[in-house]
């Protein structure tokens, strides 16, 4: 499971370390090899998934699976699809987030990895700032404001 939030650099060629709580799991799991896409469900949250490759396998296999004449189901696969680019973590850590990546998401020289269950998110590291303040001040006041399964979770 990743959780967490971390700051990460990115160097001049793309590459970024993955945080070393995550790295000895990725090796584990799936000897490193991970897929990044970008994140269809929220347009105006740009931000990239990266997914360890077994994981990653699962929902293509779902995306696979649902109706392609629908046009909104077409157009979440090629671009969910489309961008999904194979990642190896190498001898130092790291991964290299490609080009389409990278300005899909406008990451630069600092980036935000968030820990979101089974995959972990990167985000550029002011929009990661804007945004969590922004939900934090929008969270509910009340627990009534949340959807029922939500409110049904114990925490």
């Amino acid at each position: 499971m990743f959780r967490g939030v971390s700051a990460v650099n990115v160097d001049a060629k793309g590459r970024m370390a993955v945080p070393a709580k995550y790295r000895e799991q990725l090796l584990d799991e799936c000897d490193g090899r991970l897929v990044a896409t970008i994140d269809v469900s929220d347009s105006a949250n740009r931000c990239l998934m990266v997914y360890p490759e077994p994981k990653w396998e699962e929902v293509e296999r779902k995306f696979m699976q649902l109706p392609s004449l629908n046009e909104a189901v077409k157009r979440m696969q090629r671009l969910l699809l489309g961008y999904a680019t194979d990642c190896q973590i190498d001898g130092q850590g790291r991964i290299l987030l490609s080009p389409s990546l990278r300005d899909y998401a406008g990451v630069g020289k600092k980036v935000v990895v968030v820990g979101q269950g089974y995959k972990f998110e990167i985000w550029k590291d002011e929009t990661w700032h804007e945004k969590s303040e922004l939900w934090l001040a929008e969270a509910p006041a009340s627990i009534d404001q949340l959807p029922d399964d939500v409110k049904n979770l114990a925490f």
